[in-house]
């Protein structure tokens, strides 16, 4: 599991390295003075023919960053209602009277807490079983019938609405850093980049310096372009990793 936790930055090493293969491969060829010949014969490839697998390319590559940043926001927006349910309850809690105020007041803080602590955890997709556990004592709190008698059949109802959503975001956090890379999807745009490459060879027969510049400008877009898109698979994790500076805002 700890292996496959950071696979996305493998991948990213994979595409960087692929496309310097691909890129090395293709120029030899063109520079090959027995296969030049034989391919002379297929000279005539217009220009504008490059961009039908160069945009084939790119909105492959657009769909896949698309579902990339879409789980990075979905995995923020859990965050920030987790953060926002964690603040109503203490808020809830607080216009209790005490000793049972008080004591769920702490209860949603120490949920907030092991759920803060989980961040490092879901960047290795783990979790804190502290986290699961605190949620259930604060479900287990809410519900008691001395918190229905304290706080009121309509604010306990509303403290338990608040409870759930704030678990159902804590398990839409957890199922979206265990999301892996779909290989087929980056095999398509793999094999797009590489008929991409081949077209700029054909259409650059008989002139393998302009062809190898044009090979290598397309290289230098792609690669990188793929790769920060898939070191971004794990929302928690760097470079661009959610904090969760939010829910320890909300219960300090």
């Amino acid at each position: 599991m700890q292996l496959l936790a950071y696979e996305h930055y493998a991948y990213a090493a994979l595409a960087a390295l692929g496309t310097l293969v691909a890129v090395w491969l293709v120029d030899r060829l063109a520079h090959h003075a027995g296969l030049a010949a034989r391919v002379e014969r297929f000279r005539g490839v217009v220009p504008p023919f490059i961009n039908v697998n160069a945009m084939l390319f790119g909105l492959t590559l657009a769909f896949i960053a698309n579902d990339t940043w879409s789980a990075r926001d979905r995995a923020m927006d859990a965050t920030f209602r987790e953060a926002d349910a964690l603040r109503s309850l203490i808020v809830l809690a607080e216009g209790m009277a005490p000793p049972e105020g008080a004591a769920l007041a702490a209860e949603v803080r120490a949920y907030g807490g092991a759920a803060a602590e989980e961040f490092a955890a879901l960047a290795s997709r783990g979790v804190n079983p502290g986290a699961g556990e605190a949620a259930d004592r604060l479900l287990g709190r809410v519900a008691s019938a001395t918190v229905a008698e304290a706080a009121g059949p309509v604010v306990q109802a509303e403290m338990l609405r608040k409870v759930m959503a704030l678990r159902d975001d804590r398990d839409l956090r957890v199922s979206l850093s265990r999301t892996h890379l779909n290989p087929l999807k980056w095999l398509g745009m793999a094999s797009l980049g590489f008929l991409t490459i081949l077209s700029i060879w054909a259409v650059h027969l008989g002139t393998p310096k302009a062809g190898t510049l044009a090979i290598a400008l397309f290289a230098l877009a792609a690669a990188p372009s793929a790769a920060i898109v898939l070191v971004q698979g794990n929302p928690f994790q760097a470079p661009a990793a959610i904090s969760a500076a939010p829910i320890r805002d909300a219960v300090h």
